[in-house]
């Protein structure tokens, strides 16, 4: 009995320790996004946390994929990024708890949001995606965001699929100079 016991207390202890684990990672998530005024793509979140080794790929996917279940966090998916923002919800859980991150690793997250918060809101102040309308033909979906607003939205008829993840691939890189374009362009300003 005594090792049935044992067993079963292990079984706990290691339970109770996954917990744990997993909640830190939730509370990672909430604190780099709550740190940033613009959401980010999966791959900018665990790029950070997989580079520092705080936990594996398949743990953030599932991290994350509870936090949008349990609505501390938003998605939205386009075609090939999912984007997240913390909600009101995911605030006020952060607020009560966000000191059971160390110190260390806050001060890791700070530093590295200090150092790459440009490039990071510059790679997500970009949208482009595309889907199917009329037996073929495609719609592209082109915008510039910023601070939660659309500056410019396009969308644009491609005739086939391959043009129109064309037209989304180069919307990436000249997005700046075809915004600086149109706008010109209609205020009557010469380059």
């Amino acid at each position: 009995r005594g090792s049935r016991n044992h067993i079963t207390t292990g079984a706990h202890t290691e339970c109770i320790y996954c917990f744990i684990v997993q909640m830190l990672y939730k509370l990672i998530i909430l604190y780099i996004l709550d740190r940033v005024d613009f959401p980010m793509t999966n791959a900018q979140l665990t790029k950070f946390i997989t580079e520092k080794e705080y936990t594996t790929y398949f743990n953030i996917q599932q991290v994350l994929s509870e936090l949008v279940d349990d609505c501390f966090i938003s998605s939205e998916s386009t075609r090939s990024q999912t984007l997240y923002k913390i909600t009101p919800e995911g605030k006020e859980t952060l607020s009560f708890f966000y000191k059971k991150i160390s110190k260390d690793i806050r001060d890791d997250i700070d530093i590295y949001l200090a150092e790459q918060k440009y490039a990071l809101k510059e790679e997500v102040s970009s949208y482009a995606d595309y889907y199917e309308v009329n037996g073929g033909e495609y719609v592209c979906e082109l915008k510039i965001i910023e601070r939660d607003s659309s500056i410019i939205e396009l969308k644009l008829a491609a005739p086939t699929a391959s043009s129109a993840e064309t037209i989304c691939d180069r919307w990436k890189n000249k997005n700046a100079d075809i915004y600086a374009y149109v706008l010109n362009t209609l205020l009557g300003v010469d380059k």
